[in-house]
């Protein structure tokens, strides 16, 4: 069974949730998915607390998965955690990413990831699997990897602008909801694909706080002004003693 009967929240238009009466969900609006880099349950539930009143959403990765399962998906939410991004990054053969897919949407996912570099066939059966259930992204290319590191070390001839848009492409016409991109590919995403896609922007940093694994990276309102439907704030907010002070100074 699909998740539309009891879930609040639908895609209406590009990068933006409403509720199925026509109003926006109650809370922030401002695009702002905060990432919860963690395994320890007890600092994420205190990084939600914190900011559950600042950001319009929470992302996970495999950190806190790894370390307490999906149940850390409840509790988050018992603490004020009412959307929650996915963020696994599935790349496996198309039987198994939908049946991933299916766990997530039963789960009440918001939002999650697989790799685009998984080809059509993988994406079309997610996307199959999670009709009525999480928004669903295809990654494009790492923001840890520039141009040296996808030619010399992955053989990719494209340049990351290129590679980036062809895979976005791919997701799209594969059924896919939207991409994840960095800041730098946002603007030329757009263009390829117009307005309906979700694009959703990591490598959100102050430029000198930027994270050491991270290379292509710039500010919020960088992002929003390329396009972006979401951005992703890590360290840069969670670290902050002051999160209104942080988003401001990181643009959004």
């Amino acid at each position: 069974m699909g998740l539309s009967a009891n879930l609040p929240w639908s895609l209406t238009s590009p990068g933006v949730i409403e509720i199925e009466n026509g109003g926006r969900i109650a809370g922030v609006d401002n695009r702002v998915i905060a990432a919860l880099d963690t395994s320890d349950i007890g600092q994420a539930r205190e990084w939600v607390s914190g900011l559950r009143e600042h950001v319009f959403a929470f992302k996970i990765g495999h950190a806190l998965t790894l370390a307490r399962g999906l149940g850390a998906l409840e509790d988050l939410r018992t603490v004020g955690a009412e959307r929650v991004f996915l963020d696994l990054k599935f790349h496996d053969i198309p039987s198994v990413v939908a049946l991933a897919v299916r766990e997530a949407a039963h789960r009440g996912v918001w939002m999650l990831t697989m790799h685009a570099s998984g080809g059509s066939q993988m994406m079309a059966a997610a996307a199959e699997a999670g009709r009525d259930g999480p928004i669903l992204l295809g990654v494009t290319v790492l923001t840890s990897l520039d141009e040296a590191a996808l030619r010399g070390e992955l053989g990719v001839e494209r340049t990351v602008e290129e590679q980036v848009t062809e895979l976005a492409s791919l997701a799209v016409r594969s059924g896919l909801h939207g991409v994840v991109c960095s800041v730098h590919e946002a603007a030329a995403v757009r263009i390829r694909l117009g307005d309906g896609p979700v694009l959703v922007t990591p490598g959100i940093s102050l430029g000198a706080g930027a994270s050491p694994d991270q290379r292509r990276t710039a500010t919020a309102a960088e992002a929003f002004a390329a396009g972006a439907s979401y951005v992703v704030i890590g360290r840069a907010l969670t670290t902050s003693s002051d999160p209104a002070a942080a988003l401001a100074e990181l643009g959004v």
